[in-house]
């Protein structure tokens, strides 16, 4: 009884110990929000957010989406390894009124917190 047991507490033991050494993927952005400031309504604009894998597991982006067809999100495809980075691009076309905007860009990804939220903010001029 004892052996079984102590073989027990021994498989306890190693299954916490490989579970406490490991760590899921995980964003680090250099920014998470981008203010464009005064845009000229005819012009698109463009910017990139870098991250960063932190955690030991690969991080896969499953998902980019944004909350209207005047944003559109590039990013990277391929699984990102522990140490690596990776690119979400962005790109608003401003339409219709000078007016100021926000919109979000939500991920989807396999990161322990798998759900994120970037976002781009500015105003729209009727001037060049």
């Amino acid at each position: 009884m004892k052996k079984l047991i102590l073989l027990l507490t021994f498989a306890l033991g190693v299954t916490v110990t490989s579970f406490a050494q490991s760590k899921p993927a995980e964003f680090k952005f250099d920014k998470e929000t981008h203010d464009f400031g005064k845009i000229p309504l005819t012009s698109p604009v463009s910017v990139e957010f870098k991250f960063v894998n932190v955690g030991d597991e690969p991080l896969i982006l499953t998902k980019v989406e944004t909350t209207c067809g005047c944003t559109v999100p590039t990013y990277t495809q391929t699984p990102i390894k522990k140490g690596e980075s990776g690119l979400i691009k962005v790109t608003y076309t401003p339409a219709g009124s000078p007016l100021p905007f926000s919109k979000s860009i939500t991920i989807n990804s396999n990161a322990k917190t798998p759900i994120k939220v970037l976002y781009i903010k500015g105003e729209t001029t009727a001037g060049k």
